[in-house]
């Protein structure tokens, strides 16, 4: 049975439902995005998509779902009629949020409002929604959100979001691993503090109710999983300068905390660091790396999400598609530590904290 089942994969032929079909489906699946990206291929074909309710207008004898499936940013229109559907009446009840499947007629409509529709043959409900599902179509407060965290990727803000941060994480190793850079995987949980990085969230297998003590009185971390004292990384960067003086450019990207409690939007507990090491390098090549880091980063985004960069700019912050075009087409400026003081102590007398020469710069 089992020789046979893998001749018939290795041959592209599949046995569905007592009939045999080679190479090919009845009904093509696809996504919203495949759609969007060639539209040319879908036309006039029999689809099968799985998906979302994102919105639903339902008419006397047909209606609207606004469709959407995590493939993509943009949504999709399926229009389904009476005389097509033998459970009309069910669907005609379907609530935002419920997950559906849908078979149906890709058309174009370039006449309309949206450049194509999906003519439904057939839609069935797989996961129904609740009356008093929160995520409806309207503009929501990000303060509501944070109450509903686990749905609020359903939204266009944060779906944009989270989308932008997987595209450009994907970006920052597709950088380094062109410039061959070796990808190092620091311990989370450490014994060091990253030359005083920060404060550190310590982590120990101790009961805290019954803490042993050694002779002195304090913490006996000998008698813990590590047998020292532990805590959450500030930084990868001591073990990826250990790693450069054997791959020579390195670099770690993962998670830190930092314990600080400072409630400002400079500090955050938890957050993901870029930690380049190179050896044989001086500050020039440094800056050089850094720029075309970030360039490589911000082209990367605009190629893979332009419909995302649309809706910031419009949306969340104006000019920041133009401001960011800027920063891909300039070349970044350099100064010495010199110059910014002086560029400083002319642009203004009055400071909370006065800048010196030969001093670090206060914020």
């Amino acid at each position: 049975m089992t020789i046979v089942l893998r001749y018939l994969l290795f041959k592209g032929v599949f046995l569905y439902k007592n009939r045999l079909i080679k190479g090919r489906r009845y009904n093509m699946e696809a996504t919203v995005k495949q759609i969007f990206r060639d539209t040319k291929t879908y036309e006039n074909k029999e689809i099968t998509l799985h998906g979302w309710v994102r919105n639903h207008r339902a008419q006397k004898t047909f209606g609207f779902i606004n469709f959407h499936d995590g493939s993509f940013f943009e949504q999709l229109q399926v229009v389904y009629e009476e005389e097509k559907l033998s459970n009309f009446a069910e669907i005609q009840k379907l609530r935002v949020g419920s997950s559906i499947q849908v078979q149906g007629v890709l058309l174009l409509t370039p006449e309309r409002k949206q450049p194509f529709e999906l003519k439904a043959t057939n839609i069935m409900l797989l996961g129904d929604s609740e009356e008093n599902y929160p995520i409806q179509p309207k503009r929501h407060t990000r303060e509501f959100l944070r109450e509903v965290a686990h749905l609020r990727t359903r939204t266009n803000l944060f779906h944009a979001v989270f989308r932008l941060r997987s595209v450009a994480a994907f970006a920052i190793h597709d950088f380094f691993q062109k410039e061959n850079f070796v990808y190092t995987h620091t311990p989370i949980i450490t014994g060091n503090d990253g030359e005083g990085a920060g404060q550190t969230f310590s982590v120990s297998t101790l009961d805290p109710e019954k803490l042993p003590r050694d002779d002195e009185g304090n913490i006996d971390y000998k008698k813990d999983f590590f047998g020292k004292k532990t805590n959450l990384t500030v930084t990868g960067q001591l073990e990826a300068e250990a790693y450069a003086l054997s791959f020579r450019n390195v670099y770690t990207f993962g998670p830190t905390f930092r314990a600080e409690n400072s409630n400002t939007q400079r500090h955050a507990s938890e957050f993901w660091m870029i930690e380049p090491e190179m050896a044989f390098c001086d500050l020039t090549r440094d800056m050089e790396i850094a720029e075309k880091m970030v360039k490589y980063i911000i082209k990367y985004i605009f190629d893979k999400l332009p419909e995302e960069m649309a809706f910031f700019n419009r949306f969340v912050e104006k000019g920041l598609k133009e401001r960011l075009e800027n920063v891909l087409e300039q070349p970044f400026a350099r100064v010495t530590h010199k110059e910014a003081i002086d560029i400083l102590l002319k642009a203004s007398s009055k400071f909370e904290n006065k800048p010196v020469q030969g001093q670090d710069l206060n914020t």
